[in-house]
């Protein structure tokens, strides 16, 4: 057993201490980071660049106005005087100058540009608004009608579960969780696959297997690649975590997580459940599947081959979630969800539609755990006679070879 986790943890050490790994782990959190930096910048300086300068001959409407478009008015220009210069200078787009007397609200804009249309309508909607105000005093209405005029129409929205944010959330849990499943096998697969192959060929191997049993050897291995995808796992867990409480408290996107709250929890929840069990599972499966590939290559300069029938393999079940993303209770995603190397793409998406029983994931879970130990046992079992191997023969006789070897 101790050299069982020597094995391990070397493999480990080696595959977490490479620069490979670290760029591997950091690189999303480069790009959301990159993302959301690149979009506060442009944010920052478009929105200081479209800003608006606004006077008015009564401080208090334009107190009001400044007021409701805080984010589009820089408040320290006063008069048409420092609003001229400020434009000139490009430190705003323009300004506004409201008038009001006993019978109109008018407003006037001069600037380089135009006004954005969105501020457009809330300058219109300010006017109105203001008029509205003259049009009831100048009419000397009473209590009663000013009242009847403020009465407004409503609208009322009842959304059903299976057409409103369910469903969103269900397509962008979807997403999100085969390409991650994809990634990481397509990933570990190479890496798995090329630690095996690697050391084909060497006379390290003649001794390892004499101080040593191969099937302990084997399971070091693939131990010791778990342990690595269950750190990048962790890390994309708490990075993710923590990317997601920093969105919440950050002025430039505070408001999008706040609207769409209600949505992000389903994603969330539709991701941080049993469905995490199925992609490290699954990554088992294929992890097992690649290291046996490598095993089976004639030398070492053949490693970059090792991996394909893992990665082709995980490709055909990738491409055939995509037509069952909206109908994921057709017979065929039913029977995919059971069958290994195709369940930890299949079963996820049954669950995220919320197609499937308990019984039914228990059953599936069952055969993808029997599947691995099953395939462990016998790759254990013959492991010796692949590795052992280095004539370049054809890919059939090298396996009959192994399995003979048993």
């Amino acid at each position: 057993m101790r050299k069982l986790w020597i094995i391990t943890f070397e493999t480990y050490l080696r595959q977490i201490k490479s620069w490979s790994f670290l760029i591997l782990v950091l690189a999303p959190f480069a790009m959301l980071a990159l993302t959301f930096g690149v979009g506060y910048l442009s944010g920052t300086s478009s929105q200081a660049g479209n800003r608006i300068a606004v006077i008015a001959d009564q401080p208090s409407v334009r107190k009001q106005f400044v007021q409701q478009n805080k984010d589009d008015v820089k408040a320290s220009i006063t008069t048409v005087a420092a609003a001229k210069k400020a434009v000139k200078a490009d430190q705003i787009a323009g300004y506004l100058i409201l008038r009001q007397d006993a019978q109109r609200a008018t407003a006037t804009y001069r600037g380089g540009q135009s006004l954005d249309s969105s501020l457009k309508t809330q300058v219109d909607t300010f006017l109105m608004q203001q008029q509205q105000q003259l049009n009831v005093v100048n009419a000397k209405l009473s209590v009663a009608q000013v009242k009847a005029l403020q009465q407004t129409p409503q609208l009322k929205q009842i959304v059903h579960k299976k057409t409103g944010n369910a469903k969103l959330a269900r397509l962008i849990s979807f997403w999100i969780m085969v390409f991650m499943v994809y990634m990481i096998l397509i990933t570990y697969s190479s890496i798995t696959a090329s630690e095996i192959a690697s050391e084909k060929g060497t006379k390290i191997m003649e001794i390892i297997f004499s101080s040593t049993t191969a099937s302990k050897y084997f399971l070091g291995k693939i131990l010791g690649v778990l342990l690595v995808i269950l750190t990048q796992l962790v890390v994309y867990i708490i990075g993710g975590w923590a990317s997601y409480l920093a969105a919440q408290r950050a002025a430039f996107s505070k408001d999008i997580v706040a609207n769409n709250q209600d949505l992000i929890g389903k994603v969330l929840h539709n991701i941080l459940s049993i469905n995490l069990l199925y992609l490290f599972l699954g990554v088992i499966l294929y992890t097992i599947l690649s290291a046996f590939s490598g095993a089976l290559v004639a030398k070492a300069e053949d490693a970059p081959k090792a991996a394909q029938p893992a990665t082709y393999l995980s490709m055909i079940a990738f491409f055939a979630t995509f037509p069952f993303q909206n109908n994921a209770d057709a017979l065929t995603a039913k029977i995919l969800s059971y069958v290994p190397f195709f369940s930890s793409y299949f079963m996820p998406l049954r669950i995220i539609d919320e197609s499937v029983s308990n019984w039914e994931i228990a059953g599936s879970l069952v055969l993808l755990l029997a599947s691995i130990f099953c395939l462990i046992r016998y790759v254990s079992g013959i492991y010796e006679g692949l590795m052992l191997q280095t004539d370049d023969t054809s890919f059939w006789k090298r396996f009959r070879r192994g399995v003979r070897y048993q």
